[in-house]
């Protein structure tokens, strides 16, 4: 199983972030010890003194498919939902200035969030899909999926090129602008539309 995410999907996030436009998706993997399951509250690592949120739109893919056209991409994912990319910012930025990998700020253990799957048969439509996130009730991050540069049927089609992507991989597409650090007995709540999908204490 594969944890794909997306970076600089949206430009107000590149903004905050100083960051520029790729002409192309960029694209990292977190390993599926990432993932987070069950119950359990998020613990701030001990080896971070800022870690921050970002909320995405989550694809859960399907089926079996490789080099897939971006009209056949719908075909490759069956369901929907809001995840948590949660990021080591002070080890990121290390790593940035040192040009190393990010792998220490983003790959480690319970970074992936996931929230409860929606069969997007169910959704009206994917291109104005709102999604949010909640710290403590007040709502930190809300975009659409209309203000991605990259949509989910171009992001499947780029990184299908490069990798087969199987039943049950993950595809993160991305989080707007307004991220930001957790602290202790915060709590996040993230959804699309009027509908709740992740819930998240932190420890």
């Amino acid at each position: 199983m594969k944890i794909i995410f997306i970076g600089k999907n949206y430009a107000e996030h590149n903004r905050e972030m100083h960051s520029e436009a790729e002409k192309q998706p960029v694209f990292f993997l977190k390993a599926d010890s990432c993932l987070h399951k069950g119950h359990n509250p998020f613990f701030i690592p001990d080896f971070s003194d800022e870690v921050h949120y970002e909320v995405e739109i989550v694809l859960r893919i399907g089926k079996l498919g490789r080099s897939i056209q971006g009209k056949f991409a719908p075909r490759y994912y069956d369901a929907i939902s809001v995840g948590i990319d949660f990021t080591a910012r002070d080890l990121q930025h290390e790593c940035k200035i040192k040009g190393l990998p990010w792998e220490i700020s983003k790959s480690f253990d319970q970074s992936a969030w996931v929230g409860k799957w929606i069969d997007p048969a169910q959704l009206k439509t994917h291109e104005n899909l709102n999604f949010w996130l909640k710290k403590n009730d007040k709502t930190v991050q809300s975009g659409y999926t209309h203000d991605m540069i990259f949509s989910p049927d171009n992001i499947i089609a780029f990184v299908s090129q490069f990798m087969t992507l199987k039943t049950g991989d993950l595809i993160f597409t991305g989080t707007p602008q307004g991220v930001g650090p957790v602290n202790t007995n915060d709590f996040i709540t993230a959804g699309i539309g009027n509908e709740t999908l992740l819930h998240c204490e932190i420890k």
